[in-house]
Formats: C-alpha cells, structure tokens, sequence
C-alpha cells in the first residue's frame, strides 16, 4: 500500500496542469443558467448585470491560471473570451429561433433555452470552440464532455459548426474534431459524424465528414471519412451508412424490410399454457 500510495503523489506531482475539474464545471454551468435561465431575469439593472458578468470574467481567469504560467496571457484570454461573447450569446439566439422554427412541439424560445438538451449542448459547443480557436488547453474538452455527460450529445470543441443550427432529441449524436458543418443543418438523435478509422497516425489531418449548407440528417445515421462530403439541401433518411460524398439535393434513404403478420391467424388454434 506504501508504494501505491507513493505512486499515486508521483502521478499528482507529476501532472502538466494543476486544474480544479469540478470548479470549471461548476463555472460553465452557472454561466450558462445566468445568461439563459431566470437569473438574468432576477437582476434588478443594467449595472448589476454588468456587476455578475465582470465576476463571472475575473472567476474564469482565475481558473485560466491553472493552465497558463504566464498570468497576462490568462488575463488576456480571459478579456478576449468576455469580448467576443455578445457575438456567441447572438448566434445562440438563432441557434434557439430556429429550433423553435423546426420543432412542431416546441412552444417558444425559452422552453427551448430552458429545457432542451440539444440547445444546452450547443451552447457549450460554442463557448468552448472559441477557447479551443485560442489553443487554450484542456478547459474547452473539459466543457463540452460535461454537456455529453449531460445530455448524451458528444460535440467535440475542435468541429467547426455555422449557424443556425438544430439537434433534436439529441441522445447520441456524436460530431467528431474535424468535422466540419454548414448553416441551417438539423440532425436528429444517434447520428455519427465519425472517421473511418481511429489510427493515431491520423491525428492531425481531416477524418471527418463536411456536411454542407441546409441538410437534414434523421436518427442513427452514420457518416465517416474526412473526404466525405454531404452536398447542401441533402435529405439522409434514418438508419443510413454513408462513406462516400454526395452531390446537392440528394436524397438516402435506408430500405428494409419488415414482415407484418397477424398474431393469431384465424386457421391456427389459440392454445393457452399456464
């Protein structure tokens, strides 16, 4: 047990980063119900509102000390994430309007903000790309696995994704680092956006599909492979297995079949064991 333990402080000591995980969780969950939910309602002015969202800034730099030995660098990118929030809040607006547009059961943007996994996923995604645009380590992995232990939804901070954009359901949906996605794409639950293989060699190249432009990709679809391209206005029914690139307007659809039969046909006996 002496020398478990010894290894088990080697491992610490040893460690690159001296991150408190649980704290930078526990800060992107609170920012995200203070933006959306009704705590932003509860504050009282313009200035109290700018008073949370200053603490909110110093918190988050402090937790950027963890991964920068330099503290103006940590200060710098935590400035720069603060600025360019409005620009992330508002295309997370049209994120919602959208799925409001595409989902006969939602009944308006707030049940969408408040309640929808395939929003709060979203809006993880975007923060934590912004971080990982700034090559800031760990934090933004840290963000959106908390998402996926969430909601299911397993977005990658690396995948490039426009807007708007709509996840229904959710439950799944895995998008890959290098994937990269266009405007107005909805995609349902249990779609792979994946690669072809998981060799690390390929590590830094393209393994993962580009799903253009206005497409609609229905549940449990699987798409793999950096070259594979899925053409704008595409329709991939439910259930598909796609590896190669498509052109626009195409339409795939997955053709089973399923027997029907009555359960107790009138010729036969019913017979009852006990």
């Amino acid at each position: 047990m002496e020398n478990f333990l010894k290894h088990l402080q080697d491992g610490y000591s040893n460690r690159k980063y001296d991150l408190d995980k649980k704290k930078i969780e526990t800060f992107i969950d609170d920012f995200f119900r203070f933006v959306f939910f009704l705590e932003l309602q509860r504050c009282a002015s313009e200035d109290e509102i700018a008073k949370r969202l200053q603490q909110f800034k110093i918190d988050f730099i402090k937790i950027l000390y963890s991964v920068f030995d330099d503290k103006e660098k940590a200060t710098a990118c935590g400035e720069y994430f603060f600025t360019k929030f409005p620009e992330i809040y508002k295309t997370l607006e049209k994120d919602a309007a959208f799925a409001l547009e595409n989902d006969p059961a939602a009944t308006s943007v707030e049940e969408i903000t408040f309640s929808y996994p395939g929003f709060y996923a979203i809006a993880i995604y975007r923060l934590a790309h912004e971080l990982q645009l700034e090559k800031i380590p760990l934090i933004p992995r840290i963000w959106t696995e908390l998402a996926h232990s969430k909601t299911g939804i397993d977005i990658h901070p690396g995948a490039t994704i426009g807007s708007p954009f709509f996840i229904d359901h959710g439950t799944g949906i895995v998008i890959g680092e290098t994937s990269e996605i266009g405007n107005g794409v909805k995609i349902y639950q249990g779609v792979t956006l994946g690669a072809l293989s998981v060799s690390k060699e390929i590590a830094n190249t393209k393994r993962h599909p580009t799903i253009e432009n206005g497409v609609v990709i229905y549940a449990n679809a699987t798409i793999l492979g950096g070259e594979t391209v899925i053409g704008e206005n595409s329709i991939i029914g439910g259930n598909v297995w796609i590896t190669d690139s498509l052109p626009k307007n195409s339409v795939v659809f997955h053709k089973g079949q399923v027997t029907v039969r009555n359960k107790f046909p009138g010729d036969e006996p019913i017979n009852y064991f006990i």
